[in-house]
């Protein structure tokens, strides 16, 4: 066991830092602490998913507790939901933060120790996590955020709503009779059902533009890679 861990205190060529049992114990509670971060993060991004399944639950309450009431709420809380959003895509950069951190400990240190394949490589691996460290920075953007927590919980959120919406015009305060009706049914106010329609057909198609355009992307980014083994 002495001699295997010798392998990890000297890196082959004299290059790169000497891991020496006191540096491996520092790495491991930075792992530790990297992860714990994660968690914290992670929590707070099911906080935000939950408030939108939630208000989704009222407006539906709202909406359907009678034939004569009104849709709108569906459509209000459709902007909410969009805020909370936003919210869950800046703290899922925050997130990335700490996860690609853990995760970057995990491959390029934990795991070849574990296989015992080889010494663990002496430069570039501990020079990105440096680097990470001294100038911290986003790893991922804001639209890719975004598109990464439409895809994971948002669509099918959105869907629901857009569902539950148009159920409630098909259906209340009775079956349709023609499209004519359909769109006065959707008519808020001084605007038109067809100008209602074409909104929420934007605000739809929008998200699932943002969801396909952000998958490509970070298929692209990761091309080759299996799994999540990189920073972002």
């Amino acid at each position: 066991m002495t001699d295997d861990w010798k392998k990890w205190e000297t890196p082959p060529g004299g290059t790169g830092n000497v891991f020496d049992s006191s540096a491996i114990g520092a790495l491991a509670h930075l792992y530790r602490g990297e992860v714990y971060r994660s968690t914290i993060w992670r929590t707070r991004l099911d906080t935000t998913t939950n408030w939108s399944v939630v208000t989704l639950g009222i407006a539906l309450s709202i909406t359907f507790s009678s034939p004569d009431a009104s849709p709108l709420p569906l459509l209000l809380v459709g902007l909410l939901i969009g805020m909370f959003l936003i919210l869950e895509a800046r703290r899922y950069r925050y997130f990335n933060v700490w996860r690609a951190r853990a995760r970057w400990i995990e491959t390029r240190f934990y795991a070849p120790l574990l296989l015992r394949s080889s010494t663990p490589d002496p430069g570039e691996w501990q020079d990105i996590l440096a680097n990470d460290y001294l100038t911290p920075q986003y790893h991922i953007g804001f639209w890719r955020a975004m598109g990464r927590r439409v895809r994971r919980n948002y669509m099918w959120i959105f869907s629901f709503q857009a569902v539950a919406y148009y159920g409630k015009i098909i259906i209340h305060p009775g079956p349709l009779s023609s499209v004519n009706e359909f769109f006065d049914r959707m008519a808020i106010g001084p605007f038109p059902g067809l100008i209602i329609f074409a909104i929420g057909l934007v605000f739809h198609a929008t998200w699932i533009v943002l969801a396909v355009v952000t998958r490509s992307r970070d298929r692209a980014k990761h091309a080759g890679e299996e799994g999540v083994t990189g920073m972002g």
